[in-house]
């Protein structure tokens, strides 16, 4: 999962304040990329290892983003609700993430907007506009946040954690001998086993698809 935005819009803060729970006043420049690790707890499946990818505010004008976007599943982008400036470049950033990866199917990689600093933020309510902001630019979700106060941070990072699991959902799946894959959807596979039939037509003779938890648990070991 990438972090991504301006610099100085505490993107490693949210990270720190996710992970580790704290929150540390002193701001200290990220140089390249920094990445940290959580383990979020599933009901009824194995914890899901979530790791995070803390994109320095420069990188964007760089030549490494792509190598550090390559395996990405999922984006936060970051601004400063108390600076409009990084706000006017969260569409260059989200198209520089769009011109470097996508899912293994082609489609977007799923993007939380977050508004960072809303403790310091005193202007007009924005709730409107950046709903409508994220449905015009096909984001899954905005949340104005704090990681001094801890406002809305869990909150942001499990809407993009459950649009990575609807994603693996949609897992690849190997479905004959030629290798051939197809996107299938979790109801398109129920309604395979509910009629005793395989949910592919060029699967191999005798085969199943096998477990929905084995393949999501697989799928998300290789590419989160």
């Amino acid at each position: 999962m990438l972090v991504i935005g301006d610099y100085a819009t505490g993107k490693t803060s949210l990270i720190k304040r996710y992970t580790e729970g704290c929150f540390t006043p002193n701001y200290k420049l990220t140089i390249g990329v920094d990445f940290a690790l959580k383990s979020v707890p599933q009901e009824g499946s194995e914890d899901v290892s979530l790791q995070l990818w803390d994109i320095a505010g420069h990188e964007r004008f760089g030549c490494m983003t792509r190598v550090y976007y390559k395996y990405a599943i999922a984006a936060v982008i970051v601004y400063d609700m108390s600076r409009p400036a990084t706000f006017d470049a969260v569409l260059t950033w989200l198209e520089d993430l769009n011109n470097k990866v996508c899912l293994a199917n082609g489609e977007r990689v799923p993007v939380v907007l977050v508004g960072n600093k809303c403790d310091s933020y005193e202007g007009p309510d924005v709730s409107e506009k950046m709903e409508a902001f994220t449905r015009q630019h096909g984001l899954v979700g905005w949340f104005p946040t704090s990681a001094k106060d801890n406002t809305n941070v869990d909150a942001a990072f499990e809407c993009l954690l459950q649009n990575i699991l609807q994603v693996a959902d949609r897992q690849v799946v190997n479905t004959n001998d030629a290798d051939t894959v197809v996107v299938q959807t979790q109801n398109q596979k129920d309604a395979g086993r509910n009629t005793g039939q395989s949910t592919s037509s060029n699967s191999r003779k005798g085969g199943n698809v096998g477990s929905k938890v084995d393949k999501k648990k697989k799928w998300l070991r290789c590419q989160i």
